[in-house]
């Protein structure tokens, strides 16, 4: 941040979180105020004064700042980027206003009707104009132009002459598509799991257990939206407003039917989906007290409400609640801490809840508050594993579906019933790998292989966009029969059209969801009206989401992400595997889950089999409390990107001695190391890991290099607090 003089006739208006005009090197900008001080280090001759104050821009709430100054100073980053983290784009940058539209009057009937007798027959196009306004309807323009035929500069025309107004009103731009309904929603009869996990919250928001968290771990289709209903519905009671997070914009269409239908226009909705002016409407209908409830992903944690009573994380163990760019804050975390500071409730919700959540919950930290039953006394779904390595004994080549799955989806198709077969990863195949010398495409600037898509028979690096047609022969030996290994989920897609022509096939991942407004939402109402047989997805369709007519999920490969190197690989396949199993046997049919593994005997699918979340805790948390992995610890990685990778490396070195003292004996240091993904974007990565607690000390030192030590010209650092990916 920078000091500025507030000039003496400013001085009454000047708050903190005030967007101000001021000249910064030569030119006019917009900066908010984050905090006023009597003096400065800097002489005061030196110092610019504030040229002015934005007064149509809001104001950032008292709350949100101290809650910024908190983000800044524990995930290492600047206070501006702290403050923009709590502002949409729409609006911190001005450019972005409310919508009007305009609808038109006569002036006088007077004047109208001395215009249509004396002038009339001269002016057919005005006649016609004042006549339609004569019958006391007041259109909009469109239908103005639309019922008369008149042209704009008719109505300009008009205007000027002061036969008719113009009255020009602030709409709303609608979040929603034109063909969406909403019905209602009442409350359901509650089982006495919830109903001890509502009294539970109760007890909480009446301030008679002092502590404000509850982890609320239950089951799939165990009602966990339902509890969070009658949270809100008590906070409203209260006169307090209400924040529901959900990891990432493809739950949010069916989570925002659910709670439109219950609390109607009460609900705003934020997410990454909307255009600027769609969340600029948004945000402000929060501001100005509009709205009680904001629903969305990661970003609604900062809606601007002035009196917030409880937070919902549902889903809370997700990855998404991690931001990947500066600042890289969890939102969960923030979550606890915003609640802690604002004295409001905060509900963390999940059926495999983070190793994280769920020891502060053992510890006493947060409450803790389990379902363990389905609602409406429904069966957990009967999971089943077919061993893929007993199965290719059987088989002349590797196969992608086993037998036992074709058969168990041609049964449910014949039934009429629904069934999702999930695979974590895109594109048509994971490799282009020549058979005879061992060639596989890999991107040129990252440290990877290429994903083959046959749709668009190209080659498409997942990290870093690159794109380049797929190879007819082998680059290297000439070979034409270069084959493609892996399978992703196109692939899926077009052996299942093969395997069953006549069902009704769709395909649901990051690269058929791009590009097109409210297409979740499009295929999410498809698939619940019945025109959908098979759904084929990755994590898009895994988590949250209440389909009753699905009987069956098969789950492709439940290896993949086992063998990542990361300590976190087991933990996130035993949660992907419960979540996706999750989504069967919600309806009256018991639901059944296929699970297609070369690793059968591994513990996270063991337990994941059985729905033991809790002993595959207990066993998970040994390795940890062994190994010194979180949550007995706390974990800090900082990464160094440079072009020369002697550069980065020696770079690394002399930052890691640097901090090094403000280390203390119990905080362990690993690296520098070339980081798993080694090289990205034609950056070659190094990391270094500290583990320990406390890490108060390690982590100012690391924020004040970062921030104000000399930059190196070559190599960028950045510091990832918490630590949720290891690549």
């Amino acid at each position: 941040h920078f000091d500025y003089i507030i000039p003496d006739e400013l001085l009454p208006d000047i708050r903190s979180g005030v967007q101000v005009f001021i000249n910064f090197k030569g030119s006019r900008r917009r900066a908010y105020v984050v905090g006023l001080t009597e003096s400065s280090d800097y002489p005061e001759d030196k110092l610019k004064k504030i040229e002015g104050i934005c007064e149509k821009h809001p104001k950032i709430p008292d709350n949100l700042l101290a809650l910024a100054k908190w983000i800044s100073e524990y995930y290492c980053c600047s206070q501006e980027q702290a403050v923009r983290a709590l502002l949409p784009l729409a609006v911190r940058g001005g450019k972005v206003g409310h919508k009007t539209i305009s609808h038109y009057s006569v002036k006088t009937v007077e004047d109208a009707q001395k215009f249509i007798f004396e002038k009339g027959k001269k002016n057919p196009a005005k006649k016609a104009v004042l006549e339609y306004l004569l019958k006391g309807i007041f259109p909009s323009k469109e239908v103005l132009k639309h019922e008369t035929g008149a042209s704009d500069s008719i109505i300009r025309s008009l205007i000027k002459e002061n036969l008719i107004i113009e009255d020009k009103r602030k709409i709303f731009r609608s979040v929603f598509s034109e063909d969406a309904v909403f019905l209602a929603v009442i409350p359901h009869e509650l089982t006495e799991e919830q109903k001890k996990s509502v009294k539970l919250i109760n007890q909480v928001f009446e301030g008679k257990i002092n502590r404000h968290v509850v982890l609320l771990h239950g089951v799939t289709a165990s009602g966990k939206t339902e509890v969070y209903m009658q949270a809100i519905q008590k906070c409203l009671d209260t006169g307090k407003e209400a924040i529901v997070l959900v990891p990432e914009i493809a739950l949010t269409p069916q989570t925002v039917e659910r709670f439109i239908g219950r609390f109607g226009n009460l609900v705003s909705v934020l997410h990454s989906g909307l255009s600027e002016g769609e969340r600029y409407d948004e945000w402000m209908k929060i501001y100005n007290g509009l709205v009680k409830i904001a629903v969305g992903a990661r970003s609604a944690l900062f809606a601007p409400f002035k009196n917030l009573g409880l937070i919902v994380v549902d889903e809370e163990h997700e990855n998404s609640y991690k931001q990947d760019e500066a600042p890289r804050y969890n939102a969960r975390d923030v979550a606890v801490m915003r609640g802690f500071m604002e004295k409001a409730v905060v509900i963390l919700g999940s059926a495999t809840p983070s190793f994280e959540s769920y020891s502060n919950a053992l510890q006493g930290k947060y409450i803790l508050s389990t379902l363990n039953k389905r609602v409406d006394n429904r069966l957990m779904p009967d999971i089943k594993v077919v061993d893929m390595k007993v199965e290719m004994l059987t088989k002349e080549k590797h196969l992608i579906f086993s037998e036992e799955l074709l058969y168990r989806i041609k049964d449910r198709i014949d039934k009429r019933e629904q069934v999702i077969i999930f695979l974590n990863r895109r594109g048509f195949a994971t490799q282009m790998m020549c058979k005879h010398c061992g060639f596989v495409a890999k991107c040129s600037q990252c440290s990877v292989s290429y994903t083959y898509h046959k749709q668009r028979a190209c080659l498409t690096c997942h990290l870093c966009g690159a794109i380049l047609q797929a190879y007819l022969k082998c680059p290297e030996c000439g070979a034409t029969d270069i084959r493609f290994s892996g399978t992703g989920t196109e692939k899926i897609e077009n052996m299942l059209s093969e395997f069953f022509p006549y069902a009704r096939i769709k395909r649901m991942d990051s690269d058929t969801m791009r590009g097109q407004k409210n297409l979740y939402e499009k295929v999410f109402r498809e698939f619940r009206g019945g025109k959908i047989d098979i759904l084929v997805g990755t994590q898009i369709i895994a988590k949250g989401l209440d389909f009753p007519k699905v009987t069956l999920v098969g789950i492709i490969n439940a290896d993949v992400g086992l063998h990542m190197p990361d300590f976190r690989a087991s933990e996130r396949t035993f949660q992907l595997l419960t979540q996706v199993a999750g989504r069967s046997g919600r309806g009256d049919t018991r639901g059944e889950v296929l699970v297609q593994t070369f690793s059968s005997g591994n513990p996270a699918i063991q337990y994941a089999l059985r729905h033991d979340y809790i002993g595959f805790y207990k066993e998970e948390m040994e390795i940890r409390k062994l190994m010194k992995y979180p949550p007995c610890v706390h974990l800090i990685t900082v990464f160094f990107k440079g072009t020369d990778e002697n550069e980065t490396a020696k770079f690394a070195n002399q930052f890691l001695e640097r901090i090094r003292p403000s280390a203390h004996k119990d905080i362990l240091i690993a690296g520098p190391a070339p980081a798993p993904l080694s090289k990205i974007k034609n950056k070659f990565r190094y990391m270094i890991l500290f583990r320990g607690w406390p890490m108060k000390t390690l982590r100012n030192t690391l924020r004040n290099e970062i921030l104000h030590a000399k930059k190196h010209k070559n190599v960028s650092v950045y510091t990832d607090i918490d630590a949720q990916n290891m690549l």
